[in-house]
């Protein structure tokens, strides 16, 4: 088991208010499954996705990640479990500008205290993997939307996590290049990787096994997408395009 979450409350204070994200939030996540959360805005799939990213705390409840309890880890234990177990993917790239796309791509691998010719080295095989590696020394303000998207796959996977988390991957990008990021995602899962995609797209959706369906700060839901459909075959608006 990946991700396990029991009976997970989230709730934020806000002036005299308490604003209740999750409650009560309960699933199981196994190694290897492609996974979307979907629901509308409020519905606290971001919430969620942050506590599944080690980047928030539940207010209450337990969270196991890959065997570790993390609800009550030190935060520089936190950051550490973070960087050595999730890749993220957002849909706003999080590139620095100032940095060339080898330089945001090493950044993990620079916060877990590998050497530089190491990194350099790691980083430039996982351009290659997405088709970037005539491109490693450029600037994201050089880049299109798809290959900055590309480059921040490359950093989520430079440091070989176990999971990755993707919040709407698509939502800057068009239909075809959007088709190229989530071939990339379908080959990483074959390849044995947890994806787990916060969407409100079901053309998102479709692509992995098992949607997650939020509402009201619960889960509403928890379904196979791809039910008696073989996984080469599912239908989806973006595959008829390409």
């Amino acid at each position: 088991m990946l991700i396990d979450i029991q009976n997970v409350r989230r709730a934020y204070t806000m002036g005299a208010n308490q604003v209740v994200a999750l409650q009560d939030v309960s699933l199981q996540i196994e190694h290897g499954e492609f996974v979307s959360i979907m629901g509308p805005s409020g519905s606290g799939k971001s919430t969620l996705m942050h506590i599944l990213g080690c980047l928030d705390r539940p207010s209450a409840g337990r969270y196991v990640l890959d065997d570790i309890g993390v609800e009550t880890m030190p935060d520089l234990d936190l950051s550490r479990l973070r960087n050595r177990k999730v890749g993220f993917v957002f849909q706003s790239f999080n590139l620095i500008p100032q940095l060339s796309i080898i330089e945001n791509v090493e950044l993990p691998l620079v916060y877990a205290g590998v050497l530089r010719e190491e990194r350099h080295r790691r980083a430039q095989e996982m351009l290659a993997a997405v088709g970037l590696a005539q491109r490693a020394e450029h600037r994201s303000t050089e880049l299109s939307g798809g290959e900055c998207q590309r480059a921040a796959i490359a950093r989520a996977l430079v440091n070989a996590p176990p999971l990755v988390l993707a919040d709407e991957p698509t939502g800057n990008l068009d239909s075809r290049t959007g088709l190229e990021i989530m071939k990339i995602f379908e080959r990483l899962h074959a390849g044995g990787t947890t994806i787990v995609t916060v969407t409100h797209d079901p053309e998102v959706a479709k692509w992995s096994e098992r949607i997650i369906r939020m509402r009201d700060g619960l889960v509403e839901s928890d379904t196979g997408a791809r039910a008696q459909i073989p996984r080469q075959a599912a239908a989806s608006g973006w595959r008829e395009e390409a």
